[in-house]
């Protein structure tokens, strides 16, 4: 069963330890008051004392429906998550002696993830003995950088990792081109 981690999050009424507590809430009167008045204040109104800032001083405390709260808090949450950018990331392998069929081919690829907003990890992978020709792969993966340079900028010179030798490039952001809307001129009626 899923753990619900909101509920350990916030103290409420008893659990609260502070002496002095700021409230806050609606048709509440806001201020600094002792525990026992601020839980007594809560109570009058069949609500819950929650502590929402325990790092204030005093902690700050809303006076509201323990349920009602968790539900807002989980939607703040879920709407947050909406609108997160998420990063997708593409890999296109090389061989060191990729020829320039299958280059153009990988770069025209990579063209299109960067134009699509995903970030490209272009890697040569030296296979057995193929290691010796790492230089050959540095300039493949510089020269793909300097094509793809309209399109994308270059966030990780090329290194080496193991057998791979990787390169991250992310999209250039793409300035938004508006286009003039052209009115039609409207005919005016001459009054007769």
């Amino acid at each position: 069963m899923k753990k619900d981690n909101l509920k350990d999050q916030y103290r409420v009424n008893d659990r609260i330890r502070a002496k002095e507590v700021r409230v806050v809430g609606e048709n509440v009167e806001q201020g600094i008051y002792p525990i026992s008045e601020a839980l007594r204040m809560a109570q009058d109104r069949e609500l819950d004392l929650i502590e929402i800032s325990p790092n204030a001083d005093p902690p700050v405390c809303r006076i509201a429906d323990y349920q009602k709260f968790l539900y807002q808090q989980k939607k703040r949450q879920k709407e947050q998550k909406a609108k997160s950018v998420k990063i997708v990331v593409k890999e296109i392998r090389f061989g060191p002696q990729t020829d320039d069929h299958d280059y153009n081919f990988k770069l025209k690829h990579a063209k299109s993830f960067l134009e699509e907003g995903a970030k490209v990890k272009a890697y040569v992978f030296f296979k057995g003995r193929s290691i010796l020709f790492k230089e050959q792969g540095e300039v493949l993966l510089f020269r793909f950088a300097n094509d793809l340079e309209d399109y994308g900028k270059v966030e990780q010179m090329p290194a080496l990792e193991g057998k791979k030798m990787i390169i991250m490039l992310a999209p250039k952001k793409m300035a938004v081109s508006v286009k003039p809307v052209l009115l039609k001129p409207t005919l005016l009626k001459k009054e007769e």
